[in-house]
């Protein structure tokens, strides 16, 4: 059975000062490469949660076969979004991929080694590491599922990334996010 994804892309990209969803980098909204990414290695289906910018969202969305799960809680922060992420999936389903739609350097090959690291090690968490922290992506087996319901706040899973249980990626790259107007390459404006 394929494993969902869940892409957390409510905010309100407050501090950017515009929806970084609909942000090109390298001519594809941030959102749109994102989902695109996790569909090419095979995560299905991969939902996407939107809240503050929907009208943005659904547009960088435009033309891929992704569910789109609104937030009304948005506000509320990341737990909210994750939240509403995991009352969307299957009941069935063996495992969640959680990523966020502000990583430009997130990468099919990245995907493909999260997954495969998951094959040889059902049971545990795998995570991405970068910039000496454990972050997104990361994919939880079904029995962190209550975990990842549990969270609120302006929390993500970064709480549940702690242990020795936890197999990590190298993602070097995910250093880089886009939260403000610094972390916008020139030509990317």
């Amino acid at each position: 059975m394929p494993i969902p994804a869940v892409i957390l892309a409510a905010g309100a990209s407050r501090r950017l000062g515009y929806p970084k969803q609909a942000l090109l980098w390298d001519g594809e909204p941030l959102l749109h490469r994102t989902a695109r990414v996790a569909l090419e290695a095979g995560f299905a289906p991969v939902s996407v949660v939107v809240g503050a910018a929907m009208e943005a969202s659904l547009a960088a969305l435009k033309g891929l076969p992704v569910q789109v799960v609104a937030n009304p809680e948005w506000e509320e922060g990341m737990g909210a979004s994750i939240r509403a992420g995991m009352a969307a999936l299957v009941p069935q389903a063996p495992a969640v991929l959680l990523l966020v739609c502000d990583q430009p350097g997130v990468s099919r090959a990245l995907l493909d080694e999260i997954a495969e690291r998951h094959r040889q090690t059902p049971d545990r968490v795998v995570a991405s590491v970068y910039a000496g922290i454990r972050g997104v992506p990361a994919l939880f087996p079904a029995r962190r599922f209550a975990e990842l319901r549990a969270l609120c706040g302006d929390r993500g899973a970064r709480s549940l990334l702690q242990g020795n249980d936890i197999q990590e990626v190298p993602f070097p790259e995910g250093a880089r996010d886009v939260d403000t107007p610094a972390d916008v390459l020139p030509e990317q404006k």
